[in-house]
């Protein structure tokens, strides 16, 4: 089985801007990954499957929305904690956060956030403890980076509504026990609906063939004439605001998350250059590798500046969406960036399952593309400085 002998970078001691709270959190996280994770992850990612056993530890942790308050399940975290947290998953597998995350920025959030007190009950405590596992519908096959066009829609049928469509590329789908569907009621809103599993006509097929986050359970979710209860609709939500909201949660943990992949390359590729011998000496001793090292150091320095801001203007609720996209899209870059030059340090063995630079460089070309691509995240930005909408 693989060592897990990763070291944390911190150049900049960022730690001291850490509570004690957060180190504690952020460690416990690390030493699960390092004994839970890691020695499995490339196994399980080479068979592209998803190691449920997992499930009951990360509930364990709290890092099933660490963020909803105790007396619904939650951990009653701060936003740093769950940054930390989505970072030490994510260092071990994008698959792993990506399955956190769904299910507490997702799942939990809107719930939480959008639901009314017998659903926060009902739900929040068992998907907070992984007793069950959810899902979000809101990507659709012909409606990704324009959700404002999905076409799956409810119709009123007295004590229950008639759900029909379908969403894809649906993270934690084929074991989902609760899936937070959004659909167009007959006037054309959009509301959130709570579907669960075992209801006549909703089934969830998996998507198979995946070159990137072969680790992490994909699939669709379909609706033929599914019986939705009407106390399932979340009530306090209306219109694509509902699940932009969640959105914004999850890219603020993706943040944060993809600064793990990009510590774990260079931790990777630091350590070679210092056991790699060429030319009579280790390779980190030529300059070309130090310009390499110096320049991957910087930039995770620059983001973990970046979204230690984001999570103290979030804890203050003054974070704003084109924020988290702008630090949403700087981490993936910046991970995608310092993957393939570590990648290609390690020449040959850097394709191997032996390190795990080449299932994270795989894992990226998802999460640079999942919850708004690479150039939507650009698109916002450019509208929140210059006030002109590019999308239309």
């Amino acid at each position: 089985m693989a060592q897990d002998l990763y070291q944390h970078p911190d150049y900049y001691q960022i730690d001291e801007l850490l509570s004690d709270e957060h180190k504690l959190i952020r460690d416990s996280v690390r030493a699960f990954v390092k004994k839970e994770i890691s020695p499995i992850i490339e196994d399980y990612a080479q068979r592209s499957a998803f190691p449920n056993q997992v499930i009951k530890g990360l509930g364990e942790l709290g890092c099933f929305g660490p963020f909803i308050p105790q007396e619904y399940g939650g951990a009653g975290l701060d936003y740093i904690s769950y940054g930390l947290m989505m970072q030490e998953l994510e260092r071990g597998d994008s698959g792993l956060r990506s399955t956190a995350s769904v299910q507490g920025s997702l799942v939990m959030y809107p719930i939480y956030k959008y639901g009314n007190e017998e659903q926060r009950k009902k739900y929040l405590p068992k998907l907070a403890s992984g007793e069950w596992m959810g899902c979000f519908g809101l990507t659709e096959p012909n409606h990704g980076s324009n959700p404002a066009g999905m076409e799956t829609k409810f119709v009123d049928q007295g004590d229950h509504v008639l759900l029909n469509g379908a969403k894809m590329w649906i993270s934690n789908a084929p074991f989902a026990q609760v899936a937070v569907v959004w659909a167009k009621d007959e006037a054309g809103d959009i509301r959130g609906l709570i579907v669960e599993r075992g209801m006549e006509g909703f089934s969830t097929p998996e998507t198979h063939g995946k070159w990137s986050l072969r680790a992490s359970a994909t699939g669709e979710l379909v609706f033929d004439n599914v019986k939705v209860p009407k106390e399932n609709i979340l009530p306090n939500v209306k219109g694509l605001k509902g699940p932009l909201g969640c959105l914004s949660s999850a890219r603020y943990g993706i943040a944060w998350g993809a600064l793990g992949c990009a510590m774990d390359c260079y931790d990777t590729a630091l350590r070679y250059s210092k056991e790699r011998i060429q030319f009579g000496k280790p390779i980190g001793a030529f300059q070309l590798t130090q310009k390499k090292l110096a320049e991957m150091i910087t930039e995770i320095t620059k983001g973990q500046l970046l979204v230690w801001r984001l999570g103290t203007l979030r804890n203050e609720d003054r974070a704003t969406p084109a924020q988290i996209s702008m630090a949403k899209r700087n981490s993936v870059e910046t991970a995608l960036n310092i993957a393939r030059e570590a990648r290609q340090m390690l020449g040959g063995m850097g394709i191997t399952g032996e390190f795990p630079i080449m299932r994270h460089i795989m894992n990226l070309e998802s999460v640079v593309t999942y919850e708004g691509t690479h150039d939507i995240h650009l698109l916002i930005t450019g509208m929140d400085v210059t006030g002109f909408n590019a999308f239309k």
